[in-house]
């Protein structure tokens, strides 16, 4: 034979096992490279999803649900307009009311 040496030999057990053992393992880094990207994914969205809840955005299937959470500011902003009313009702404006009234006088 031109190509090899003469004579048939067979390769043995241990011989046809090894590139079998390398594709393997081969595969089992990649499926552990794999398995931890999704740990990482997961986890990451469910601190996201944590995050997001605490600001009162909630991921529903039909969609972003976002809730009002400080009701507590618009009474004081409330409260706070108020006050400037009475202020500017209390002051003496010359006999004025309101503010259209000091206009009027103008």
């Amino acid at each position: 034979m031109a190509w090899g040496k003469s004579g048939s030999r067979q390769p043995s057990t241990l011989g046809q096992l090894v590139p079998l053992l390398i594709v393997l393992v081969i595969l089992g880094a990649i499926a552990w490279v794999g398995y931890q990207i999704y740990l990482s994914v997961a986890q990451i969205q469910a601190q996201a999803t944590k995050k997001m809840g605490k600001k009162n955005v909630v991921f529903t299937k039909d969609g972003v649900r976002v809730g009002v959470k400080h009701v507590e500011n618009e009474q004081y902003v409330d409260k706070t307009q108020s006050w400037v009313v009475k202020a500017w009702n209390l002051a003496d404006n010359g006999g004025a009311k309101t503010p259209t009234d000091v206009k009027k006088r103008k």
